[in-house]
């Protein structure tokens, strides 16, 4: 059985790609590494920020809805993202950053048993600093043109929060199809982890009856778990297969090969490849500048970004 090194990626829904734009580079100091489109809906941006090459375990990735309408927050939802910090320090360096660009924030607290500081960002999708205590992904590069000091930098995707209205179904899906670890469990939240001590590869599983998550702006859509290459990417899509799960089978993505499926609270997961990355069709030094798009879709490029209003900087 292989093992899964922890989250990938995870991709949310904005309505205005331009402050999101915004935020996420010029407030949070991530990189933004690749603009292309949702492959399945080429007429919306697909917007990915991370490390300095968007690392597996770095990228928070948007589709761009203009017309989407808010987010009613219910149960059967991934509903908080985690992003390291290097320190207790850096939780204070936030916190004044927040307070400066008018960020709603919170106090420092814990979470999961990691000093922590809550945030939204303009359009309320919930996220969390953690401290990482040297637990940031392994492979993640400091950015070097970012705003924000490298002591500073958000090291990449810690604990990912998931609300569901039957704990237990999703508990065994973790540990008996992907091997995740369970390290603590309350009556109401349990706490897994892919890689026994390391929070990049972390789960907290909350319960919560009642309605479902009406998915809108600052929505949370899937979350994309992290395999080695092709060959792990097949034996995950027979180990879904054979758990009575439908999946998408095996899609390429050009910048990675994934296949998705929901469990049975309706959580949809991706399972992605680490490579080939970002690099692929573009120089490290560039990433991010101009729209990229996969071969399939080059060809269609003019009518693609006629469709797409420019990102302005604001």
């Amino acid at each position: 059985m292989y093992n899964i090194p922890g989250h990938h990626h995870i991709s949310m829904i904005t309505k205005n790609a331009s402050r999101n734009n915004h935020f996420y580079r010029h407030i949070l100091g991530l990189r933004r590494v690749k603009v292309t489109v949702n492959q399945d809906d080429p007429s919306m941006y697909h917007l990915f920020y991370g490390d300095k090459t968007g690392s597996p375990g770095t990228e928070l990735s948007f589709f761009e809805i203009p017309q989407v309408g808010k987010t009613y927050r219910g149960t059967n939802a991934i509903t908080r993202i985690g992003l390291l910090v290097p320190s207790e320090d850096s939780l204070h360096y936030w916190k004044l950053r927040f307070e400066e660009y008018g960020v709603y924030h919170g106090e420092i607290t814990t979470y999961a048993n990691h000093s922590a500081l809550k945030f939204e960002d303009p359009e309320g999708l919930r996220l969390i600093l953690l401290v990482s205590n040297g637990e940031k992904v392994k492979h993640w590069e400091t950015w070097g043109k970012s705003e924000v000091p490298a002591e500073h930098q958000i090291q990449g995707m810690g604990s990912v929060e998931m609300t569901v209205r039957r704990l237990e179904k999703l508990a065994k899906t973790l540990t008996d199809m992907f091997g995740y670890i369970e390290i603590n469990r309350t009556e109401d939240e349990a706490v897994f982890q892919s890689i026994k001590g390391e929070v990049f590869g972390e789960i907290v599983v909350r319960y919560l009856d009642g309605p479902s998550e009406k998915p809108g702006r600052g929505s949370i859509h899937h979350l994309a778990i992290r395999v080695k290459n092709d060959g792990e990417l097949a034996y995950w899509e027979d180990q879904v297969k054979q758990r009575g799960y439908q999946s998408s089978g095996i899609v390429d993505r050009f910048y990675f090969k994934s296949l998705y499926f929901r469990e049975s609270n309706g959580i949809l997961f991706e399972i992605a490849t680490d490579g080939p990355g970002f690099t692929i069709d573009g120089d490290v030094e560039y990433l991010g500048e101009k729209l990229d798009l996969p071969p399939f879709l080059e060809e269609r490029r003019a009518e693609i970004e006629a469709k797409l209003s420019p990102i302005e900087e604001i």
